[in-house]
């Protein structure tokens, strides 16, 4: 079942799509106690937001094998954690803001992205699917100078405004173990993989996380990125004033984002 969350003539609502139709729910989605209110839309009449309203964004690095080796990086024992701030959410169609404090080296990375369902402390792996609510596309935007060069570690450069795009929608029916995960930057692919090659699988991930902080309903985990990014390429590739970015993950949709600078 695909969950979005969406703007109707100043309206928000929670929503399921149904064969490209949008059926307007009342309720609580994580404790699967909503109703259809008998309102339903078509995609072009919505403005789509996050599809959850998100307590947390906790985030992985080096997830991924060949990434960290093209970021000249060792393949992590344990997961490397790190947090964006609940301010660098936006949604499916909205733009991607190079910041005026850093828009020059303006990264793309796709990522899976885990959706809690319901409170979660000491989950051990095997009971980590259930405090999983679902799975949705995340890009995980990072202004590469703040990261790398100026702070040299990753909380600014990470959470600007609006570098953290999510959605369209949360899928709750899938295997996340062995999906298809791309970057597409303007019709071009630039980061082409599969979930099946992360270091730390989702579940590993929820029961690492729980034994170090609880995890709340809402809470979403961007589980790290493929290799391919801008800053790795030869000459490096970062995102400009009218670049389209697009996060497509098997199964789940495609999260399609705008690049402005900030005015």
């Amino acid at each position: 079942m695909k969950f979005l969350r969406f703007i109707v003539e100043k309206k928000e609502y929670f929503g399921i799509l149904k064969d490209d139709k949008v059926y307007a729910i009342n309720g609580e989605i994580f404790n699967n106690d909503f109703e259809y209110t008998g309102e339903n839309f078509n995609l072009e009449e919505i403005e789509f937001l996050p599809p959850c309203q998100v307590p947390n964004i906790i985030a992985l690095g080096l997830n991924y094998k060949e990434h960290a080796e093209e970021g000249w990086q060792k393949v992590p024992e344990y997961p490397i954690i790190f947090l964006k701030a609940t301010t660098s959410l936006t949604g499916h169609l909205s733009p991607i803001i190079l910041p005026k404090e850093a828009p020059d080296e303006v990264d793309y990375e796709c990522e899976l992205v885990i959706v809690i369902g319901k409170k979660c402390k000491n989950v051990e792996e095997k009971e980590a699917k259930n405090y999983i609510f679902g799975y949705t596309c995340g890009n995980d935007v990072s202004a590469r100078d703040c990261q790398l060069k100026k702070d040299k570690q990753w909380a600014r450069g990470k959470s600007f405004d609006t570098f953290c795009p999510v959605g369209p929608y949360i899928e709750t029916e899938i295997d996340p173990t062995n999906l298809k995960i791309k970057t597409i930057l303007n019709g071009k692919v630039m980061q082409d993989s599969n979930t099946s090659n992360m270091i730390f699988n989702p579940y590993k991930i929820v029961s690492y996380l729980s034994k170090q902080m609880t995890l709340l309903p809402g809470t979403i985990i961007l589980t790290g990125t493929p290799s391919g990014v801008g800053f790795a390429r030869k000459p490096p590739i970062f995102l400009r004033e009218g670049d389209i970015v697009e996060i497509e993950i098997e199964k789940i949709g495609r999260l399609k984002n705008f690049v402005v600078k900030e005015k």
